[in-house]
């Protein structure tokens, strides 16, 4: 890892993001990073199951959250201009692969998500990376809520996206973009650093038998947790990979904010169809080789990393625990 963060996480606590929040714990846990509060989105799941999942998994890696620690809020239950969505047959009816896991000991701060976005960053200035691996409607009602905002963030990390790479909700749309792409156009409008993590990158990451079979093979609490989650994940996965495994996509996204030496990157002003009946929620940017014409600030788009380097990080995240 190439320098530590102060993250500022904004989730939609399924699957992926709790595999996510497992490998930020590994760093809080090794003093490689700081977590200063997280919020929860519809996406996944609803936002106060949302909110509940992220208690769950931070008090199994040994992280102390809510009012005790770091504070969990829940933000918007609906996007700004379309009906809610969920994804149940990806994540479960629980958001954790239907494990019913029990309540926990922590609770959700009483403050709003975008509400603590402004707060910290008005606390913070310049220090927070804000990791977003949700859909945006938290980002877009913060930005609206501030409009200095922009000039108080480090970078904005977003899990999203898709250009040379097929949709994963539509034929051409990525999910957390399609679930508000309102939202989503502002946060690529604002004048601020961000970082885009399309499926163009997170899906060759996917892990396979040999990676799932290592995890198994280890007897910790943060590792049975995992299996017991991914095994509902890879079931819905395989299908689409052909083979058994999975794509951890937020993972992916968390790992690029804290290691940026291990993505590769273009620069591209980035806007999403709002309007489209087939293409609305996709993200497009102009890749042809001329001079950019679009006056947005460019967005750095990852489009690729070091598969082998990524794995063998998230696997000795989450054995760490």
């Amino acid at each position: 890892m190439t320098r530590a963060r102060t993250i500022l996480y904004d989730c939609d606590t399924g699957i992926d993001d709790a595999m996510t929040l497992l490998y930020l714990a590994s760093l809080i846990r090794a003093g490689d990073a700081e977590l200063a509060g997280i919020g929860t989105v519809h996406g996944n799941i609803d936002p106060v199951t949302g909110a509940l999942n992220t208690l769950r998994v931070l008090e199994l890696a040994g992280v102390k959250a809510g009012e005790q620690g770091v504070p969990v809020a829940v933000g918007a239950a609906r996007p700004m201009a379309q009906d809610v969505h969920y994804a149940l047959e990806w994540h479960g009816t629980d958001g954790l692969g239907d494990t019913r896991l029990p309540e926990p000991a922590g609770r959700p701060v009483a403050e709003p998500a975008a509400a603590q976005i402004v707060r910290l960053a008005r606390a913070m200035p310049g220090e927070l990376t804000l990791l977003a691996t949700g859909p945006l409607t938290n980002l877009g009602a913060a930005l609206l809520l501030d409009p200095e905002l922009p000039s108080l963030i480090r970078e904005v990390v977003v899990m999203g996206g898709a250009f040379d790479h097929p949709g994963n909700i539509t034929t051409h749309a990525e999910a957390n973009i399609w679930h508000d792409p309102e939202a989503a156009d502002l946060v690529f409008a604002a004048d601020w650093p961000v970082l885009l993590v399309p499926l163009d990158a997170t899906h060759p990451t996917a892990v396979h038998d040999d990676w799932l079979d290592r995890l198994a093979a280890h007897d910790s609490a943060a590792a049975r947790f995992a299996v017991r989650i991914l095994d509902f994940y890879v079931d819905a996965y395989t299908p689409t990979l052909r083979r058994r495994g999975a794509v951890i996509h937020d993972a992916l996204a968390a790992m690029l904010a804290v290691d940026p030496d291990i993505g590769e990157y273009v620069q591209r002003a980035v806007r999403v169809e709002l309007r489209g009946e087939l293409t609305r929620g996709t993200t497009v940017w102009d890749a042809r080789s001329l001079p950019a014409e679009d006056t947005r600030r460019p967005v750095r788009v990852a489009v690729g990393s070091d598969i082998p380097v990524f794995r063998e990080i998230l696997l000795s995240a989450v054995l760490s625990l």
